[in-house]
């Protein structure tokens, strides 16, 4: 039963690598290449200085203030959650969206911001017991959303641990995404040179 699964999955993985290998012939890899180091040049810099919103943070921000509008109508934990929650679900949006249009480049950008917002997030929860962060909220009290989530949940006490999980996970994924996408750069190239090899025999 084990086998049967095995190579199901096998078989789906080879699947996604030969259509990857197709979608990168013809195509240029000498900008992706370049884009692919400018945004996890991004993502490390904001791994090693968290502070650091990076190229993502606007839009990351955005993201997070219209999930707590977005969810308000769910009741109060909702509202309170739906920031952090939207912030994540929007990357993994936009994933979805370039994996089915089949754009495998787009897709490990999509994944640069994902592990992004995972970072930002860290920073978030890790300040639930600090309250050193500058809030922004719709009223004049503003809500620290993991203070009042982990204080609920009486977890207050793990919040550091939660954000280093939460900063593990953008790293794995930032380190995924760059070779997913330095392999199909080199897809890219060593399909453009062997295109051009075979033209001038």
């Amino acid at each position: 039963m084990g086998s049967s699964h095995d190579d199901g999955r096998t078989s789906s993985w080879s699947r996604w690598r030969d259509q990857a290998r197709a979608w990168c012939a013809g195509r240029w890899w000498q900008w992706r290449a370049p884009v692919l180091l400018l945004v996890t040049w991004n993502g490390l810099r904001q791994l090693k200085d968290p502070t650091q919103r990076g190229l993502f943070g606007g839009v990351t921000f955005g993201c997070h203030e219209f999930g707590h509008l977005f969810f308000s109508p769910l009741g109060e934990f909702m509202a309170v959650a739906g920031g952090s929650l939207m912030q994540l679900l929007i990357p993994m949006g936009a994933i979805a969206l370039l994996l089915r249009q089949r754009d495998f480049f787009g897709v490990t950008v999509g994944g640069t911001w994902l592990a992004s917002s995972l970072v930002d997030l860290a920073v978030y929860i890790g300040d639930a017991r600090a309250y050193e962060l500058d809030l922004v909220g719709f009223g004049e009290d503003a809500v620290h959303d993991w203070a009042w989530l982990l204080g609920r949940a009486g977890a207050l006490q793990h919040d550091l641990r939660l954000a280093g999980m939460a900063r593990g996970l953008g790293a794995l994924m930032l380190a995924a995404t760059f070779l997913a996408g330095a392999w199909l750069c080199i897809q890219m190239a060593t399909r453009s040179r062997n295109s051009a090899t075979a033209a001038s025999s």
